[in-house]
C-alpha cells in the first residue's frame, strides 16, 4: 500500500469504528470502540505530524498554509480525544464527545481526501510514495496510542517526544488493560 492508500485505509476504518459506536448494545461495547478510536486516531494523527505534513510543507506550493490548518484540525481533535480518554463506561457525556468528534474527523477526512493527498499523490513519484507508504505502516507499531494535545506537533520537537509518549502509552495501555495491536 502506498502512502496514500495507507492513510484512506485508516480514515475507512475509522469510519467503521464510528459505525461500530453506534451499533454497539452495551456500556462495556462502546467504551471499547471509543478505546480503539482513541489509539487509531492518535497513531494516524501523530504519523502525519511526523511523517506526511512536513513532506507536504516542502513539495506543495501553498503547503505550509494548507498544513497549519490540518494542524489546527489535529489539535481539536487531539482535545476531544483525551476528554473522551479520560470518561469511564456508561459517562452520559460520552454519546455527545462521540459526535462532536465525528463530524471533526469527517470534515478533516473530506479536506484530506479532497485536497492534500490527491495533491501530494499528483506531486510525488509512485515509488516515493510506496517507500512511504511502507515507513508509515512500520511507524505505526510505535506511534503514540493517546492523545497528547499539548506536545509538539511538527518536527524536530515532535521527533523528539513522540517516542517518549508511545512508550508512556504503551506502558499506562498494559497496566490499564487495554488491547494491543
Amino acid at each position: 500500500m502506498d502512502a496514500v492508500e495507507l492513510l484512506e485505509h485508516d480514515h475507512r476504518m475509522v469510519e467503521q469504528l464510528f459505525r461500530d459506536y453506534r451499533a454497539a448494545a452495551s456500556d462495556a461495547q462502546r467504551r471499547a470502540v471509543v478505546e480503539l478510536l482513541v489509539r487509531e486516531l492518535s497513531r494516524h494523527a501523530a504519523l502525519e505530524e511526523l511523517m506526511v505534513y512536513p513532506l507536504a510543507k516542502r513539495v506543495l506550493p501553498d503547503g505550509e498554509r494548507e498544513i497549519d490548518e490540518h494542524l489546527a484540525e489535529h489539535g481539536t481533535v487531539k482535545k476531544l480525544l483525551l476528554a473522551l480518554d479520560r470518561l469511564g463506561p456508561g459517562d452520559e457525556r460520552t454519546d455527545a464527545l462521540m459526535a462532536e468528534l465525528q463530524q471533526e474527523v469527517e470534515h478533516h477526512v473530506r479536506e484530506e481526501e479532497g485536497e492534500l493527498l490527491p495533491r501530494l499523490r499528483e506531486a510525488l513519484e509512485p515509488e516515493d510514495l510506496a517507500d512511504m507508504g511502507r515507513e508509515l505502516d512500520a511507524a505505526k507499531h510505535l506511534a503514540p496510542t493517546r492523545p497528547h494535545p499539548h506536545a509538539p506537533d511538527e518536527p524536530p520537537a515532535l521527533a523528539l517526544a513522540g517516542p517518549v509518549a508511545a512508550l508512556y502509552d504503551r506502558i499506562r495501555d498494559r497496566v490499564q488493560g487495554r488491547p494491543r495491536t
